[in-house]
């Protein structure tokens, strides 16, 4: 288990605006705190500095678990997972059903959808629901 300095957990909650870097939940919707996710989990090499940090729901996170590729489901390759410190979220992925599911739109994006199972039952109804209170998708 790694310790993590209160200040450097803002810094990260602030840079990932308080947002899931995966589903893009946003933390005044989740119950629970948003989660620090290690990009590289530690148990494959990762570090506790803030560029390999970033933000999680607790679904996203313990689906991701120490994963770091995943498989593409049209190329059938392996791929990096989704990386939300370095790259642009909508570039690999899209709302589809009014925000009701994510698309990936490239191997890592698709690869990332499977393996952190962005479209589970749960996670699709209460975005269902969200986006029947006006709160969903977010910008």
């Amino acid at each position: 288990m790694s310790y993590i300095p209160e200040e450097l957990r803002q810094q990260v909650r602030e840079t990932a605006n308080n947002q899931c870097g995966y589903c893009k939940s946003l933390q005044k919707y989740v119950l629970g705190i948003l989660e620090i996710d290690h990009i590289i989990p530690k148990a494959a090499g990762g570090s506790d500095e803030e560029n390999n940090l970033w933000l999680a729901c607790r679904l996203c996170n313990s689906y991701k678990g120490t994963k770091t590729h995943g498989i593409d489901p049209v190329t059938n390759t392996t791929v990096a997972l989704f990386n939300p410190r370095t790259q642009k979220w909508s570039e690999h992925f899209i709302w589809e059903r009014e925000g009701a599911l994510i698309r990936g739109l490239t191997a890592c994006g698709r690869a990332t959808v499977l393996a952190l199972q962005l479209n589970n039952p749960y996670a699709v109804m209460v975005r269902q629901a969200w986006i029947s209170a006006g709160w969903h998708p977010p910008d």
